[in-house]
């Protein structure tokens, strides 16, 4: 199992120590380390979401609460719930709040939601984080209604060369010199690399979808398959 520190505490105790380390930098990191290309990413794939009806919106992982604010944008549901496990990251996700979005701190792997609470769920760059993938996913299947979307942003295995080996080496190397340098965290980011390397993309992951009991709708790769938006439905 990937942690972000070589420590004896377990994974999720390690992320929401690391996330609420390097909160106040995320932001600014995300749209520098990626030039922005991240925020084409999370409009091109909330954009898979606008055919169905969403009035109960979860948003896992929500960190500093970018996607759900997106999605209040473009999806316009009745009520969004963002939860993340990081009580730093939403303490900025609360400050940018501007919409009907409720954030709390929580579990992705232990829901504090009855069954059928949300007719979708999303998750950002979050999945690769849970300690126990397969459990999350169950969480997730749990809290929603039959026939709902749960969308999946997450970075990629790229296999295409050169851009696998240009990308191994930005992310190898240099993204986490960077990193450090503005929040002081080197393993944060080498984390970011490891987990990256480490998480089962692309058809693995479809098929761990399967395994929690959605069924798969479809994959989107983009930018040569450095992140990959998944559809599912329960």
């Amino acid at each position: 199992m990937i942690k972000p520190y070589s420590n004896d505490q377990s994974k999720k105790q390690q992320v929401r120590e690391m996330f609420d380390g390097i909160a106040p930098t995320y932001d600014f990191l995300n749209r520098f380390l990626s030039l922005g290309i991240d925020v084409s990413w999370r409009k091109k794939s909330l954009k898979m979401l606008e055919e169905y009806p969403i009035h109960h919106l979860l948003d896992i992982a929500t960190g500093t609460g970018d996607f759900a604010l997106m999605a209040a944008d473009i999806l316009k549901p009745d009520r969004i719930v963002g939860l993340d496990l990081s009580a730093q990251m939403l303490e900025i996700a609360k400050k940018k709040n501007r919409a009907n979005i409720e954030f709390i701190q929580g579990d992705s792997e232990a829901l504090p939601f009855e069954a059928g609470s949300f007719d979708g769920a999303i998750v950002a760059f979050g999945v690769r984080n849970f300690e126990n993938l397969g459990a999350g996913l169950k969480e997730i299947h749990r809290v929603l209604t039959s026939g709902a979307p749960f969308l999946v942003l997450e970075f990629s295995r790229i296999e295409r060369f050169p851009m696998k080996q240009l990308f191994f080496l930005y992310s190898r190397y240099i993204l986490p010199v960077i990193g450090k340098l503005f929040s002081m965290d080197f393993n944060a980011y080498h984390y970011l690399h490891e987990s990256m390397h480490a998480f089962p993309s692309g058809t693995e992951f479809a098929t761990k979808l399967q395994e929690a009991g959605f069924k798969f709708v479809k994959l989107k790769p983009f930018t040569l398959g450095i992140c990959t938006a998944y559809l599912a439905e329960k």
